[in-house]
């Protein structure tokens, strides 16, 4: 046995985590000209960047976090992750995309060990922080949102 962890008591990561977690890493950073998330070649310590932020500038409206997912939030299912399920009803930002983003989070996400690709086609344009005047991300974020009511937004939006 030794001191290894195995894959199955490893903690996932999500990659809309918290930035306070002890653990918490920024997974990248929101482009002004798009707000897509653009991710970093290697995880910084979230304390290492949180403390050097201009006062008055909420984290999660420049940065994406992630951090273990836990039993607790609000978006956990069993095993599984609602938020993601209502992520997937959004559509691909670029629905004839092969590659995916390169991320350093890939291989303990829990979006990714959830869904696999289909995620990561949409996972950067998830923010953590969400605006009143943007109805859409309001509603992803929202736990009690189903895909279907998604759906029916989208549709209705068009």
């Amino acid at each position: 046995m030794g001191s290894e962890q195995t894959s199955a008591t490893a903690p996932t990561w999500c990659p809309s985590g918290e930035a306070g977690a002890p653990e918490s890493v920024v997974l990248g950073v929101r482009s002004a000209a798009d707000g897509r998330v653009v991710y970093l070649a290697d995880p910084v310590p979230a304390p290492e960047v949180l403390s050097t932020l201009p006062d008055g500038i909420e984290p999660t409206r420049v940065l994406r976090f992630a951090s273990h997912c836990v039993s607790a939030c609000v978006n956990r299912r069993g095993d599984d992750c609602a938020l993601v399920e209502r992520v997937l009803a959004l559509p691909a930002a670029d629905p004839d995309a092969r590659a995916v983003p390169r991320c350093h989070l890939r291989n303990r996400c829990q979006w990714w060990q959830q869904t696999g690709v289909d995620a990561c086609h949409r996972c950067p344009a998830v923010t953590t922080a969400t605006f009143r005047e943007d109805e859409l991300a309001t509603l992803v974020a929202d736990p009690s949102t189903t895909p279907e009511q998604l759906a029916a937004w989208i549709r209705d939006s068009a």
